[in-house]
């Protein structure tokens, strides 16, 4: 079990990592633009079939397309920068911006990608009012620009304020279907409680509490999943659609799921970058506030900590901390790379030097990641080596965005706790093992 003091003066930023390859940019758009007085016509057709344009690729390789994004200036539009999520180098923000096809309003900007990609992205759109481009300060005001895709209707709500951010995926990426709602399906219950939290100050936090159906299948005692950010889980995502089509489905058992709000984000990097007093509250004061309601079971084997990013990291300290609340951690693109400093990797470091617990990970992250995929693969490589043989990753074509999430979330439940997950740890008693007992660990 992990003990030791984590960093306490971190700075709240992820490493300045230079991207180590190229965007996969092609000169050239894959489509067909059309001159000076066509363009009526283009936009026409291109409201037709939404954007951005998947076309064959240049090269001939069969699993691989040209992307194209699109947009429709205005007389006055200067620049339009194009952001899909990890695919820009910060170093040189010039290389994500748009063409404009000369006498027209049709600016592009296109992509070689792998036909299983998806992600989200953004346009940052320059209408005059700002400094001039290749000025002191342009880009970071060119940020402040933002705009979604008007020509595609597939978006996602953005984290904190919910607004729609746009998204596309090619042919061979896994679909979304699971987390569409389905009338033909029983509908658990969803309702948000302030629960107390001692542990992090006296204060109350707000969690959001799923109950499943009520059926002849519904065990006696339920599983648990604690998933972290739950304001931006359930209220923007709708967590409950993809539980009850799960439950419905077969894919997993009816289970409780306990969503923690994290309130904002200077409270998200005080207590999500490994806090003891949060992994106690998750412990020590959530789990038994939601036995108290329900008949949910206290067989670590059967409860799930899951997370994203900074939710990732959060997730698998927690599991280490309390492995007897906690045997399993679901984390998407953690940000095991914590903290950027001289105690880089702060977790992982720990994990190398405890005893094997009795805990297991699923852990994915994009390929995309340039900051977060070499510590996920040195955690991997840490993990095997500590002798967690039954721990799995997966690197999937994409960024650091919800849309991969989601996927990967449902999918980690299912490998977790389905009819198919690997056969549960002996039991380990929570008075042996709860947080603040166990092997203190080197600082």
């Amino acid at each position: 079990m992990i003990t030791s003091v984590p960093p306490q003066d971190a700075p709240r930023r992820p490493p300045q990592t230079a991207r180590p390859d190229e965007v996969p940019r092609l000169g050239e758009p894959g489509c067909e633009l059309p001159a000076p007085g066509e363009t009526e016509e283009f936009w026409a057709a291109v409201r037709t079939s939404g954007t951005p344009l998947v076309s064959p690729d240049p090269q001939g390789v069969a699993d691989h397309r040209a992307v194209t994004f699109l947009w429709r200036g205005t007389p006055t539009t200067r620049a339009v920068q194009v952001l899909p999520n990890k695919l820009g180098d910060p170093r040189a923000p010039e290389g994500n911006l748009m063409e404009q096809v000369p006498g027209t309003d049709v600016w592009h900007w296109t992509l070689r990608l792998r036909h299983d990609w998806r992600g989200i992205y953004d346009f940052y759109v320059d209408e005059g009012g700002g400094p001039e481009p290749g000025s002191a300060g342009y880009w970071q005001w060119l940020r402040t620009q933002r705009r979604h895709d008007p020509l595609n209707s597939r978006t996602l709500p953005r984290r904190w304020d919910g607004g729609p951010v746009s998204c596309a995926e090619l042919p061979a990426a896994p679909g979304g279907h699971d987390w569409q709602p389905r009338p033909d399906v029983a509908r658990g219950r969803v309702a948000a409680h302030e629960v107390p939290a001692v542990a992090l100050g006296g204060a109350t936090r707000r969690v959001w509490l799923y109950e499943p159906a009520a059926g002849p299948e519904r065990p006696a005692e339920l599983p648990v999943l604690v998933l972290l950010d739950g304001e931006h889980w359930q209220p923007h995502l709708g967590l409950a659609h993809l539980l009850d089509n799960l439950i419905a489905d077969g894919r997993i058992p009816p289970l409780v799921a306990l969503l923690p709000d994290s309130v904002d984000a200077d409270t998200r990097w005080s207590e999500l970058t490994c806090r003891p007093e949060f992994a106690a509250f998750l412990a020590d004061e959530l789990l038994p506030w939601a036995a108290a309601r329900l008949p949910v079971t206290d067989d670590p084997a059967r409860t799930v900590v899951a997370g994203q990013s900074l939710g990732g990291l959060g997730a698998a300290h927690a599991a280490m901390s309390a492995p007897g609340r906690f045997g399993n951690v679901l984390a998407q693109s953690g940000s095991f790379w914590w903290p950027d400093g001289p105690r880089a990797e702060w977790l992982t470091n720990r994990i190398a030097r405890t005893p094997r617990l009795p805990v297991r990970f699923r852990l994915s992250v994009g390929e995309q990641e340039w900051v977060a995929l070499p510590a996920a693969r040195r955690l991997r490589a840490v993990l095997e080596q500590a002798g967690y043989d039954d721990a799995s990753y997966r690197e999937f074509n994409g960024g650091h965005d919800y849309l991969w999430w989601r996927t990967e979330l449902a999918a980690g439940l299912v490998d977790l706790l389905g009819p198919d997950a690997p056969s549960a740890f002996p039991r380990v008693p929570v008075r042996e093992h709860g947080v603040g007992r166990g092997v203190q660990m080197p600082g």
